[in-house]
């Protein structure tokens, strides 16, 4: 097996980086697995809905640091790095073959990875020793548009370049943060449902009604008020192929309505599932 799958990762609160809990767990057995069943990534092209900009842009630096991109978070949290090398020798790559598809894009020799990059990223490669090039999309981007930037990205998959879209699949932080609910709060019915449907959605390959979940998912508004955390996700099913089956890898909850859901693309995709998570990473 040679095509990685690409992934659509929930990464949270910025807590997640010292309360990793399940989805924690399940991204620190990810990176490893990767590595086991499809060869180490030469290196990961990251979409994440705290990189954007009104133009899609790649941030071809040479090296990354941690980019503390929130406020009023314990001390610790600032302490964290994340020095990963960046990968201004694969952003040519990109940019041809979003050029090709009649998609332009910008470089700039600009580094740092947010933290719906480094969170995830810490624990699944935690030497920060895979290359990071950043690609920024627009919150006003539809998601027929990241499906096809995703399309025309495919070819990076077989040349050993990991696609990661960082968001949530669910995010309402008025919910999260106004009644601050326990972390461990039981799920929400509407919560439970929006994702169900992406579930059940994604199996049948239904791209048509993923591409309007607007107006067709349950309880879309209240789920995603702002679509930016969602986006990401059309970029790895894109990049994965409408021919093959989505893969849900891992599901989980915080604050009752905060998902950690995780999902791979790709016709390879299901050789990731059933991962053991590490037993030194507390939940």
């Amino acid at each position: 097996m040679n095509t990685l799958p690409s992934l659509f990762i929930s990464h949270g609160s910025p807590m997640t980086a010292i309360e990793p809990r399940e989805a924690g767990a399940f991204m620190k057995a990810l990176g490893p697995a990767i590595t086991a069943r499809f060869g180490r990534p030469k290196a990961v092209l990251a979409i994440s809905a705290h990189t954007m900009a009104r133009r899609h842009v790649l941030l071809a630096g040479a090296h990354h640091e941690a980019v503390y991109d929130f406020g009023g978070f314990p001390d610790e949290l600032y302490t964290l790095r994340y020095d990963a090398p960046g990968a201004p020798a694969l952003a040519p790559r990109v940019a041809g073959l979003l050029g090709a598809a009649g998609i332009p894009v910008e470089t700039l020799d600009h580094s740092g990875l947010d933290h719906g990059i480094w969170t995830p990223l810490r624990y699944a490669f935690p030497d920060a020793d895979v290359p990071v090039l950043p690609l920024s999309f627009a919150p006003t981007d539809s998601p027929a548009h990241l499906f096809a930037l995703g399309q025309a990205l495919a070819p990076l998959a077989d040349e050993g370049v990991l696609i990661v879209g960082s968001g949530s699949l669910t995010h309402n932080l008025r919910m999260v943060f106004g009644a601050r609910p326990d972390i461990a709060a039981p799920e929400i019915a509407e919560s439970a449902a929006f994702r169900e449907w992406v579930l059940a959605r994604s199996t049948a390959r239904d791209w048509p009604a993923l591409m309007d979940y607007r107006r067709q998912a349950p309880h879309a508004a209240l789920m995603h008020p702002t679509d930016e955390h969602w986006l990401p996700f059309y970029v790895a099913a894109g990049a994965g192929g409408s021919s093959a089956t989505p893969q849900r890898l891992h599901a989980s909850l915080t604050f009752g309505c905060l998902a950690m859901d995780l999902y791979a693309f790709g016709p390879d995709a299901a050789a990731l599932r059933g991962l053991k998570t590490p037993e030194d990473v507390p939940a």
